[in-house]
């Protein structure tokens, strides 16, 4: 095992990441074999889809701890630490055993890169997960896909039970150019003994149930629920068994995400893995909370919605939601601070948050961020000015001085979105948590 203090430990994984992306199972089988198999340890869910994997692991993750279970969940990206893609009980993993597990599993990488190539950083970070997790043996595990499904190294382990949220466009270079081909790969996650759930719908559902039905896995359909009503801090929905069921996370897209955890939860008990009685679920699901979802913060005397919204799909729940919340939002014209990706559908995000009624007599403070895939604030506000004409666009150089510049407008609700970078930015300076605070160095 090889030494390491927590900046160093962050350095190297950094420096994985000029190997890319490469999808395939074969380096993170070899790891989890070099390190003893512990992926074999913990049961649970796996959990792909387009949008809304953050929401089930969140909403199904806290019905399950209030049922009295320790849960092992692997957000994902983080937004503030590293360290918030490993977590048991909401509590990300600390400074000193993520080092620990990190120079634990670099010597692995060094012996299964001369038989099959230099591991990549998500394939060290799921070896990482799960050797962390043999050690903390949680009841319940809740592991979030990171790309498609198929060849994700995720899907090196199987928990029992297979999630598809929904199935959208999004990293066509990778997945396929349609929604069919995009729904093959994740449903690739659905193996033979495992039970399944999906809320999608059409021709990915159909793919779905072909694969389900091949494999003679028992698979759940499920639509949203039925929308009762929302606040300014939850919506209301009505559940089989339940009734009507307060949700703690903003959006009326979310009726379709707890319809999902709510059935992974009856899936996760038809395994014998974890039972999760009424009670607990109402409890859970009324306490959830999933940082940078429309999530609204007070800072300087301004409220603060802090939202990804990085693809079509996200744009438009936000916009929807926009509307919905304008009545309990801080009264006055909303200001939009945005950044982008440049290998994003930018104007398909562009088009979707320009629908939002709300956006009325607002601005877009364009910026951009200090990573190499990012979109050029220039470019971002022509592609506003392009599909809102009528939006007052500005640019500025760095996302402190755009979130400066929108707090010296006013009245009315600030919004951040287009990036989870920039959320995770915004979110690092403006809300002070403890548990992501990361040490100068913390070693063994």
């Amino acid at each position: 095992m090889t030494a390491l203090t927590y900046r160093a430990a962050l350095d190297a994984l950094g420096e994985r990441g000029r190997f890319g992306i490469r999808l395939g199972l074969g380096r993170t089988r070899a790891l989890l074999r070099e390190l003893g198999d512990p992926h074999l340890a913990v049961r649970g869910a796996l959990v792909a889809g387009t949008n809304g994997k953050g929401s089930v692991l969140a909403l199904a993750g806290a019905a399950l701890e209030a049922a009295g279970y320790r849960v092992g969940t692997t957000p994902k990206p983080h937004l503030v630490t590293y360290r918030e893609r490993l977590q048991i009980d909401g509590r990300p993993v600390d400074a000193v055993t993520f080092a620990r597990l990190v120079g634990m599993v670099l010597p692995a990488a060094e012996r299964v890169a001369r038989r099959l190539g230099e591991p990549t950083e998500f394939e060290l970070l799921t070896a990482i997960v799960f050797r962390w997790f043999a050690e903390q043996r949680p009841d319940v595990a809740l592991v979030e896909v990171g790309l498609g499904g198929r060849l994700d190294a995720t899907h090196a382990w199987d928990g029992g039970v297979a999630v598809i949220t929904n199935v959208a466009l999004d990293h066509t270079d990778r997945l396929g150019p349609t929604i069919e081909s995009i729904a093959r790969e994740k449903a690739a996650i659905i193996e033979r003994g495992d039970r399944a759930v999906t809320g999608a719908s059409g021709s990915a559902l159909s793919i779905v149930r072909r694969r389900a039905r091949r494999l003679d896995v028992p698979l759940t359909e499920v639509e949203p629920a039925p929308l009762v009503g929302w606040d300014r801090d939850a919506i209301e929905v009505a559940l089989p068994r339940l009734g009507r069921t307060r949700i703690g996370l903003r959006g009326r897209h979310q009726a379709a995400n707890v319809a999902v955890a709510d059935a992974l939860l009856d899936a996760l008990a038809a395994a014998r893995t974890a039972t999760t009685p009424p009670d607990a679920r109402r409890i859970g699901y009324g306490r959830a909370a999933w940082p940078g979802r429309l999530e609204l913060v007070e800072h300087g005397g301004r409220e603060v919605m802090l939202d990804g919204a990085h693809n079509p799909a996200g744009a438009e729940a936000l916009a929807v939601a926009l509307d919905d919340l304008r009545p309990f939002l801080a009264a006055g014209p909303l200001t939009f601070v945005m950044a982008a990706m440049s290998d994003k559908d930018v104007a398909g995000v562009v088009a979707a948050l320009a629908g939002a009624s709300g956006l009325t007599g607002g601005r877009v403070v364009c910026t951009t961020l200090e990573v190499p895939r990012a979109l050029p604030a220039d470019e971002l506000a022509a592609i506003w000015a392009a599909h809102a004409p009528d939006v007052a666009t500005e640019t500025v150089s760095t996302v402190d001085a755009a979130l400066d510049r929108a707090l010296a407008t006013g009245p009315g609700t600030i919004v951040v979105a287009g990036s989870l970078y920039l959320v995770g930015a915004v979110r690092a300076r403006i809300v002070d948590d403890p548990s992501l605070r990361d040490p100068e160095e913390a070693g063994p």
